[in-house]
Protein backbone atom coordinates (compact mmCIF):
# COMPACT_ATOMS: atom_id res chain seq x y z
CA UNK A 1 0.00 0.00 0.00
CA UNK A 2 1.22 3.50 -0.79
CA UNK A 3 1.85 5.84 2.11
CA UNK A 4 1.20 9.59 2.10
CA UNK A 5 3.85 12.12 1.21
CA UNK A 6 4.60 13.22 4.79
CA UNK A 7 3.15 10.45 6.98
CA UNK A 8 3.62 11.96 10.44
CA UNK A 9 2.41 15.43 9.46
CA UNK A 10 -0.56 13.87 7.64
CA UNK A 11 -1.40 11.82 10.74
CA UNK A 12 -1.29 14.97 12.89
CA UNK A 13 -3.68 16.75 10.52
CA UNK A 14 -6.06 13.77 10.49
CA UNK A 15 -6.02 13.64 14.31
CA UNK A 16 -6.76 17.34 14.62
CA UNK A 17 -9.38 17.67 11.89
CA UNK A 18 -11.27 14.36 11.67
CA UNK A 19 -12.95 11.82 13.91
CA UNK A 20 -11.17 8.84 12.37
CA UNK A 21 -9.99 6.05 14.67
CA UNK A 22 -6.35 5.59 15.59
CA UNK A 23 -6.31 2.33 13.62
CA UNK A 24 -7.59 4.03 10.46
CA UNK A 25 -5.02 6.82 10.71
CA UNK A 26 -2.27 4.32 11.52
CA UNK A 27 -3.00 2.14 8.53
CA UNK A 28 -3.27 5.09 6.14
CA UNK A 29 -0.12 6.87 7.31
CA UNK A 30 2.01 3.76 7.76
CA UNK A 31 2.85 4.69 11.35
CA UNK A 32 2.43 2.35 14.30
CA UNK A 33 -0.80 2.74 16.25
CA UNK A 34 1.16 3.59 19.43
CA UNK A 35 2.79 6.50 17.60
CA UNK A 36 -0.66 7.76 16.63
CA UNK A 37 -1.86 7.45 20.22
CA UNK A 38 1.15 9.31 21.58
CA UNK A 39 0.63 12.07 19.01
CA UNK A 40 -3.00 12.35 20.13
CA UNK A 41 -2.06 12.37 23.84
CA UNK A 42 0.64 14.96 23.30
CA UNK A 43 3.29 12.77 24.93
CA UNK A 44 5.26 12.66 21.68
CA UNK A 45 6.88 15.80 20.31
CA UNK A 46 3.98 17.26 18.35
CA UNK A 47 5.36 20.67 17.44
CA UNK A 48 5.14 19.53 13.85
CA UNK A 49 2.49 21.26 11.80
CA UNK A 50 -0.17 19.06 10.22
CA UNK A 51 -0.14 18.45 6.46
CA UNK A 52 -3.52 18.58 4.74
CA UNK A 53 -3.98 15.44 2.58
CA UNK A 54 -7.02 16.96 0.86
CA UNK A 55 -5.20 20.02 -0.50
CA UNK A 56 -2.29 17.82 -1.59
CA UNK A 57 -4.71 15.55 -3.51
CA UNK A 58 -3.92 12.46 -1.46
CA UNK A 59 -7.45 12.10 -0.07
CA UNK A 60 -10.91 13.42 -0.80
CA UNK A 61 -13.33 14.83 1.73
CA UNK A 62 -15.84 12.17 0.67
CA UNK A 63 -13.34 9.43 1.49
CA UNK A 64 -12.77 10.88 4.97
CA UNK A 65 -16.52 11.19 5.60
CA UNK A 66 -17.07 7.60 4.41
CA UNK A 67 -14.49 6.27 6.87
CA UNK A 68 -15.69 8.48 9.73
CA UNK A 69 -19.16 6.94 9.37
CA UNK A 70 -17.84 3.37 9.62
CA UNK A 71 -14.74 2.66 11.77
CA UNK A 72 -14.23 -0.70 10.04
CA UNK A 73 -13.44 0.94 6.68
CA UNK A 74 -9.92 1.97 5.68
CA UNK A 75 -8.85 5.17 3.96
CA UNK A 76 -7.90 4.74 0.32
CA UNK A 77 -5.49 7.16 -1.31
CA UNK A 78 -6.60 8.87 -4.52
CA UNK A 79 -5.50 6.91 -7.60
CA UNK A 80 -3.32 9.73 -8.91
CA UNK A 81 -1.11 9.34 -5.83
CA UNK A 82 -0.70 5.57 -6.24
CA UNK A 83 2.06 5.88 -8.83
CA UNK A 84 4.71 3.46 -7.73
CA UNK A 85 7.95 5.23 -7.16
CA UNK A 86 10.92 3.86 -5.31
CA UNK A 87 11.80 5.29 -1.93
CA UNK A 88 15.23 6.34 -3.06
CA UNK A 89 16.67 6.16 -6.55
CA UNK A 90 20.14 7.32 -5.57
CA UNK A 91 22.39 4.31 -5.76
CA UNK A 92 23.56 2.86 -2.54
CA UNK A 93 26.75 0.95 -1.86
CA UNK A 94 27.18 -2.15 -4.05
CA UNK A 95 29.01 -5.00 -2.31
CA UNK A 96 32.24 -6.18 -3.91
CA UNK A 97 30.75 -9.57 -4.66
CA UNK A 98 28.14 -7.98 -6.95
CA UNK A 99 30.38 -5.47 -8.72
CA UNK A 100 31.53 -8.07 -11.23
CA UNK A 101 27.90 -8.49 -12.33
CA UNK A 102 27.44 -4.84 -13.30
CA UNK A 103 28.77 -5.20 -16.88
CA UNK A 104 26.28 -8.04 -17.51
CA UNK A 105 23.44 -5.83 -16.23
CA UNK A 106 24.62 -2.89 -18.37
CA UNK A 107 24.70 -5.13 -21.44
CA UNK A 108 21.17 -6.35 -20.65
CA UNK A 109 19.85 -2.79 -20.33
CA UNK A 110 21.58 -1.69 -23.55
CA UNK A 111 20.10 -4.69 -25.36
CA UNK A 112 16.51 -4.49 -24.12
CA UNK A 113 16.14 -0.77 -23.27
CA UNK A 114 18.26 1.26 -25.71
CA UNK A 115 16.17 4.35 -24.89
CA UNK A 116 17.79 4.61 -21.44
CA UNK A 117 20.17 7.52 -21.10
CA UNK A 118 23.63 6.94 -19.71
CA UNK A 119 22.63 8.91 -16.62
CA UNK A 120 19.64 6.60 -16.03
CA UNK A 121 21.90 3.56 -16.15
CA UNK A 122 24.47 5.22 -13.88
CA UNK A 123 21.82 6.05 -11.28
CA UNK A 124 20.11 2.68 -11.48
CA UNK A 125 23.21 0.48 -11.29
CA UNK A 126 25.70 2.75 -9.55
CA UNK A 127 28.18 2.63 -12.41
CA UNK A 128 30.15 5.17 -14.42
CA UNK A 129 29.68 6.58 -17.92
CA UNK A 130 33.10 5.32 -19.14
CA UNK A 131 32.05 1.78 -18.18
CA UNK A 132 28.81 2.13 -20.16
CA UNK A 133 30.66 3.58 -23.17
CA UNK A 134 33.21 0.77 -23.14
CA UNK A 135 30.42 -1.82 -23.20
CA UNK A 136 28.54 0.08 -25.94
CA UNK A 137 31.69 0.33 -28.08
CA UNK A 138 32.66 -3.28 -27.26
CA UNK A 139 36.03 -2.18 -25.89
CA UNK A 140 35.45 -3.49 -22.37
CA UNK A 141 38.32 -5.71 -21.20
CA UNK A 142 36.00 -8.69 -20.60
CA UNK A 143 33.51 -8.16 -23.45
CA UNK A 144 33.90 -11.74 -24.73
CA UNK A 145 32.66 -13.19 -21.43
CA UNK A 146 29.73 -10.83 -20.85
CA UNK A 147 26.22 -12.24 -20.93
CA UNK A 148 23.16 -9.98 -20.76
CA UNK A 149 21.49 -10.62 -17.38
CA UNK A 150 18.71 -8.71 -15.68
CA UNK A 151 19.89 -6.30 -12.95
CA UNK A 152 16.88 -7.32 -10.85
CA UNK A 153 17.86 -11.00 -10.89
CA UNK A 154 21.44 -10.01 -10.10
CA UNK A 155 20.28 -7.99 -7.09
CA UNK A 156 21.68 -4.68 -8.34
CA UNK A 157 18.30 -2.91 -8.24
CA UNK A 158 14.71 -3.65 -7.33
CA UNK A 159 11.90 -4.25 -9.78
CA UNK A 160 10.24 -1.02 -8.64
CA UNK A 161 13.38 1.01 -9.36
CA UNK A 162 13.72 -0.57 -12.80
CA UNK A 163 10.04 0.04 -13.55
CA UNK A 164 10.34 3.66 -12.47
CA UNK A 165 13.31 4.26 -14.80
CA UNK A 166 11.53 2.45 -17.66
CA UNK A 167 8.45 4.65 -17.27
CA UNK A 168 10.64 7.75 -17.05
CA UNK A 169 12.53 6.78 -20.21
CA UNK A 170 9.33 5.98 -22.11
CA UNK A 171 7.90 9.43 -21.31
CA UNK A 172 10.86 11.09 -23.03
Amino acid sequence: MAIPLMPKATAIWLLENTSLTFAQISEFSGLHILEIESLANGSMDSRMKGFDPISSSQLTLDEIRRCEANPELRLIMKPSQLIARPQKLMRKYTPRAKRQDRPDAILWILKYYPEFSEQDICTLLGTTKPMIKSIKNKTHKDIANLKPRSPVSLGLCTEAELGFVISKASRR
